[in-house]
């Protein structure tokens, strides 16, 4: 069986390794190439954009492939459309692979928003020290909240414009709660910003801001497709291929 997964997760690297286990699937990952080192998964690697759904759904047809995994970041709303879009034209099963969100427990003080926009029309009424962990494409949405400080951390540097008072951290995660609470003691922060990945490798951030009483404004994800079938486990993405093959 040929399989196209949409990387660049966690999720698609474990995918993409037991798969690859298997001499009975020709597993290939495709990684967007907007990280600069990215992790890279095992088995057959392509880097770079399809140009939009009518170049996926050729690569599709020309590769022969069977089944389609999108395994992207929970925002990655363009090439999921994309993936939604060249798999119903070429007649290619497709799964979208999604960690669970994040769920506010006892103690967390969570404001959510619907978008990065509205995320930075609410800041301003949280907190004044920010800690904004966005990712390097959505931190221009915050370039006009000038009477606020930033420590925006991201992998690669952050896209401008950003906000006239910005410190930028490049890390990358997973994280510790030790490390996280240190940075936000160490920079006065008293708001966090963030977006609702899911997973564990950047979780340790919210486990800090609850203990030390500060407010987390987190950004919904987008909307996921009508009709494509979702699983949010590795191995149920498995057993879906298992079933196709039937």
């Amino acid at each position: 069986m040929r399989v196209l997964i949409l990387g660049g997760t966690a999720e698609a690297r474990r995918l993409a390794a037991e798969l690859s286990a298997d001499p009975a699937q020709q597993v290939t990952s495709s990684l967007a190439g907007r990280v600069a080192a990215p992790r890279l998964p095992t088995g057959r690697i392509r880097i770079g954009g399809f140009g939009g759904p009518a170049g996926l759904a050729h690569w599709l047809r020309a590769e022969r492939t069977d089944a389609l995994i999108d395994a992207t970041h929970p925002f990655a709303r363009t090439i999921t459309a994309n993936a939604a879009e060249a798999a119903a034209a070429v007649h290619v099963p497709l799964l979208v692979l999604r960690r669970p969100g994040w769920v506010a427990g006892p103690g967390d003080r969570w404001h959510w928003a619907g978008s990065f926009a509205e995320a930075a029309e609410v800041l301003p009424t949280l907190g004044r020290r920010v800690f904004l962990t966005t990712g390097r494409l959505e931190a221009a949405s915050f370039a006009d909240l000038a009477d606020l400080w930033f420590l925006a951390r991201s992998v690669d540097a952050p896209e401008p414009p950003l906000p006239p008072r910005t410190r930028v951290l490049l890390d990358r995660g997973p994280f510790t709660v030790e490390g996280e609470r240190a940075l936000l003691r160490d920079h006065r922060i008293d708001v966090v910003v963030t977006k609702d990945s899911g997973g564990t490798a950047t979780a340790a951030k919210l486990t800090a801001a609850r203990e030390l009483g500060i407010p987390v404004l987190l950004v919904r994800r987008p909307a996921l497709p009508g009709g494509v079938p979702v699983v949010a486990e590795v191995a149920d993405a498995v057993a879906w291929l298992g079933g196709l093959g039937r």
